[in-house]
């Protein structure tokens, strides 16, 4: 008897979908008429916690695109002998039919999609919604090209523009839903006056200390937009809103006991509080056999890492591990609130996270 594991497919993988209540009615058709292969190149990477590793050979190539995982798809923006960092992929399939539910879309809408990627989102729009309605913007004319003519050999012909996705699409006028397929340190205002009042926009957020979150915000009628966040997401971040890197750190280090597990500032709702409260605090973390490690800094110089079972180390003027700590005791004292608790509120002057209300808006420790 042939113990050789069974190549995963495409309708396996839509029913996955499909038993995990992630697609309606109309989505599973329209995810079993648009495979996933026809628009995944040959050359592709698995990402690993550590690095992207190369996929050789069809079966794991088959493999890899047929599972609810992503695909990475470009590695240093197209320059060679880099680090291997990915800067582009194809989604996992689980988190594009989470965003297109989320999307509302009705017949005869009209999409704008920031970041068309290898073209598989807009192809499930154009078959959803018919290719006049659909409009993609990538900034990378290498990916552009090759998006373009996934499409076109899969037999659709949305709109399409190589450009800076985070400006309005000339002459376009309003759109009912807009979508972005990277991810957006901010939601910019430019993008929103770009979508009709009763509009919908979907987008995932990452932000200095969240990683990832998906919005869902309704647009008013007096320009500015609100809603609820909708659970974690990670996504390639658009270029011009990539997460710095961590501030330089000053001072000698100072040992203290922890008197707060570094695993909870990993909690989303903790971090959407916490991301508000702490402006400008920026947050990477490693797993590890025990836990988690956490690295804090702040532009003055400050800083703190910790590590699961072990002491906190502070570094730099102030204590910002004791901030850390404060606002997660006012984390506690909500009530642990959950991730689709808190709301975003984006105006001409900025925006700002919410707590339960769109009037509770959470102010920051400093000014």
């Amino acid at each position: 008897m042939s113990t050789a594991q069974e190549v995963p497919t495409y309708p396996g993988l839509v029913q996955e979908l499909a038993d995990g209540g992630l697609l309606t009615a109309r989505w599973r058709q329209v995810f079993d008429a648009v495979p996933r292969s026809g628009f995944v190149p040959a050359e592709v990477w698995r990402q690993l916690p550590d690095r992207c590793e190369p996929v050789v050979g069809t079966d794991d190539w088959l493999a890899l695109v047929n599972s609810d995982e992503p695909v990475v798809t470009q590695l240093d923006d197209g320059a060679e002998d880099g680090p291997g960092v990915a800067t582009s992929s194809n989604s996992m399939p689980s988190m594009v039919a989470r965003m297109l539910g989320l999307l509302e879309v009705q017949d005869g809408q009209r999409v704008v999609e920031i970041g068309t990627g290898t073209g598989y989102v807009a192809a499930l729009l154009c078959e959803r919604l018919g290719d006049d309605l659909v409009h993609s913007v990538e900034l990378d004319p290498d990916v552009a090209r090759q998006a373009a003519d996934a499409l076109a050999q899969a037999g659709y012909r949305p709109h399409l523009r190589v450009g800076d996705g985070e400006q309005p699409w000339p002459g376009l006028g309003l759109a009912d839903r807009l979508i972005a397929t990277c991810a957006l340190r901010y939601i910019p205002y430019a993008l929103l006056r770009q979508v009709r009042p009763g509009g919908i926009v979907v987008a995932p957020l990452a932000r200095e200390f969240w990683s990832g979150a998906l919005v869902q915000l309704h647009v008013q009628d007096d320009g500015t937009a609100n809603g609820p966040f909708r659970g974690g997401a990670t996504y390639m971040p658009m270029r011009a809103h990539r997460l710095p890197d961590l501030h330089h750190v000053h001072g000698k280090g100072r040992a203290r006991a922890a008197g707060l597990d570094p695993a909870l500032l990993l909690n989303l709702g903790f971090a959407l509080y916490a991301g508000a409260r702490l402006p400008g605090v920026r947050l990477i973390h490693q797993n590890t056999d025990n836990g988690v490690h956490v690295w804090t800094t702040r532009e003055n110089g400050s800083a703190a890492t910790a590590a699961t079972g072990e002491e906190v180390w502070q570094y730099g003027p102030g204590f910002l591990w004791e901030e850390i700590e404060q606002t997660w005791w006012e984390y506690e004292t909500e009530g642990r609130p959950d991730a689709d608790q808190f709301g975003l509120t984006v105006t001409d002057r900025g925006q700002q996270v919410w707590l339960r209300d769109p009037s509770e808006a959470i102010r920051p420790v400093r000014g």
